[in-house]
């Protein structure tokens, strides 16, 4: 049994604040600090270069992969972590394209992260092969997965409404019409139940700051189903992506597996920092956050539409669609999400109109959401979003 108590002692969450901005940047772990300043003193400080040896730097990649591959229900050995998360979409769909030659459709949908789509469509101007970025409405993706389609890219977990694709169904049909599958998990890691294998998917990304709290800027992963590890190309034929890297071969040679997806220098210090964090998974059963974080929701959901009647739901009421985030509508969502943070309740705005609140059971109870739910209530009811001092943009929303 998961001793939700006990996790939520593991971060730092300065007082007084309720944080539902996690799936945006998770909170800091309190034993980030001193992984973090081991690596710092007694490893680059003692060891120097040396470290890539001694302290395993040159093995972080692929060791952290293995501890996510548990939470995203990916086969050991078939995740490895590093660059961003725009550099895994590119390579796993510069690597999809090229198994799927003969067809020129990349399908994704309106809900979709947009970086993800600016990925596909500097790769459909780079190849020049008249490709094909087709973006339907999120509730039409199945009916648009046909033989010219090679491949779907798609968020599984939409980042604004929270709704969440049918994973199982989608790569189902996407196989059966002979397409490829790359599903981007940034929303999803950490706090849905995820199965990559039973679903057979073929392809899945995502970061590792939201949900599984490993720091501003910490590395992406990448995952690569067994049965194409071995025979895809990267696009970006990195120096650690070769088989012998430290040959220094002019050429290159693929590594075997999912080595062969690492790019550059591992971010040895961001990975001490994620390493640390993943410390709390290790006694973290999936199921039961899953549970959870649907109690929470649900106790959110049902607050705010009781005491906030201005605010309009847009996530999906039914759990079962809805990821681990609850966002509601609202003319003045801007200002009145930074009157609620200066109340103490932390989420987040998405245009146009969105205020978005992420539940994350590690450090989130049910205490919290009640204090949540009576402060945004106080926000709206005494319309303290009209304040002008709320109503000036920052550069990050």
């Amino acid at each position: 049994m998961t001793d939700f108590a006990k996790t939520k002692a593991a971060f730092t969450i300065p007082d007084g604040m309720i944080y539902l901005d996690g799936n945006s940047l998770g909170p800091l772990p309190r034993a980030a600090r001193d992984a973090v300043t081991n690596t710092l003193q007694n490893e680059w400080g003692e060891m120097l270069i040396t470290g890539w040896n001694r302290a395993g730097w040159m093995d972080q990649p692929k060791q952290v992969g293995d501890r996510i591959a548990r939470i995203i229900g990916a086969p050991s050995g078939h995740v490895v972590v590093g660059d961003t998360l725009s550099i895994k979409v590119y390579q796993a769909l510069a690597s999809a394209l090229a198994l799927r030659p003969d067809r020129k459709v990349i399908l994704s949908d309106s809900g979709n992260f947009p970086s993800d789509l600016y990925m596909a469509q500097g790769l459909i101007e780079t190849l020049n092969a008249g490709r094909e970025l087709k973006v339907v409405a999120p509730e039409e993706v199945a009916d648009h997965i046909d033989e010219t389609v090679a491949v779907t890219l798609i968020t599984e977990v939409d980042y604004r409404t929270g709704r969440r694709h049918n994973m199982a169904d989608l790569t189902q049909r996407a196989h059966a019409a002979g397409a490829l599958t790359i599903w981007d998990l940034a929303h999803s890691a950490g706090a849905v139940d995820l199965d990559l294998a039973g679903c057979q998917a073929d392809f899945a990304v995502g970061c590792t700051y939201k949900y599984l709290n490993g720091g501003p800027g910490s590395p992406a992963f990448i995952y690569v189903a067994p049965q194409y590890a071995n025979n895809i190309r990267p696009a970006l034929a990195g120096w650690l992506g070769h088989r012998a890297p430290f040959d220094f071969d002019l050429d290159y040679h693929a590594a075997s597996g999912i080595d062969r997806l690492r790019v550059g220098t591992p971010p040895v210090i961001a990975m001490a920092s994620l390493s640390a964090a993943l410390d709390i998974w290790d006694n973290v059963d999936i199921a039961a956050l899953r549970q959870r974080s649907i109690d929470l929701t649900d106790q959110f959901i049902q607050g705010i539409e009781a005491t906030c009647p201005d605010l309009t739901l847009v996530s999906p009421r039914d759990p079962q669609h809805r990821g681990s985030q609850v966002s509601f509508a609202f003319e003045h969502g801007y200002s009145a999400m930074q009157a609620c943070i200066d109340h103490g309740v932390v989420g987040d705005f998405r245009a146009p109109n969105i205020m978005r609140f992420g539940f994350t059971p590690l450090f989130i109870d049910a205490g919290d959401v009640e204090q949540a739910i009576e402060r945004i209530a106080g926000v709206m009811q005494g319309r303290l979003w009209d304040n002008p001092k709320y109503q000036t943009r920052a550069a990050v929303t």
